[in-house]
């Protein structure tokens, strides 16, 4: 009879090893991953106040409701939007339009050279994204929740004096985001979460924060600042 050769428990154990050793390189690889995306999607939220204070503190004015931003930014005219001067950010973070101010506001930054992009808002690539290449944008807040440009789980308007908006981020980067920047609690806070819908354009409105974050899922989150 010939006799048949097999593993030994030695060699099974090592194979084991290998492969959780293999996981584990896996698994890290992926915690890293997340955590540089979650880095960029913070920094995101965090880049666009800078070019606010920036800009007032070059121009003692408001970007986008700068009346005089052709002067203060050396070009023509009619090559620049211009706001009403009024102090307030007018119009909303997914404006797509020049009559908006808080569209007009990234042409105001880029002429400024505090951030980078397109400046004629005929190109293509003038939307600005966020990490995931996904728009981005910001508005004035409010205290008064019928007119908040998103609410928490209460109903009550997200806190801030402007509110920045990220769309398509996925829920399983939501929670950590908000760790980052918040209190961990996507339903209240500065940080709000709220589930993106195909059917009405860019969520409801105003939308009220989703109770669960569901990490397959895309959400629009909004930041008060």
């Amino acid at each position: 009879m010939k006799k048949q050769a097999g593993f030994t428990l030695i060699e099974l154990a090592i194979v084991l090893v290998i492969i959780g050793l293999l996981l584990g390189g896996v698994l890290k690889g992926q915690e890293l991953i997340n955590s540089a995306k979650v880095k960029n999607l913070a920094s995101d939220f965090r880049n666009i106040p800078v070019y606010i204070y920036g800009y007032q503190d070059k121009f003692k004015a408001l970007p986008g409701d700068d009346k005089s931003a052709a002067v203060h930014l050396g070009v023509a005219a009619d090559s620049t939007k211009i706001g009403n001067g009024d102090g307030a950010l007018g119009g909303n973070w997914y404006d797509v339009t020049s009559a908006s101010e808080a569209y007009m506001l990234w042409q105001h930054v880029r002429l400024a050279g505090l951030a980078t992009g397109a400046t004629d808002m005929a190109n293509t690539d003038w939307r600005p994204t966020n990490a995931d290449g996904n728009p981005i944008g910001i508005m004035a807040g409010t205290n008064d929740a019928t007119k908040a440009a998103v609410k928490d789980k209460d109903g009550n308007a997200i806190r801030g004096s402007y509110v920045i908006c990220s769309k398509g981020i996925l829920g399983k980067y939501v929670t950590q985001l908000d760790v980052t920047m918040d209190n961990g609690d996507a339903t209240t806070g500065s940080m709000i979460a709220y589930e993106f819908s195909s059917t009405d354009g860019l969520g409801k409105s105003p939308p009220t924060s989703d109770p669960v974050i569901d990490p397959a899922k895309s959400y629009v989150v909004c930041y008060g600042v």
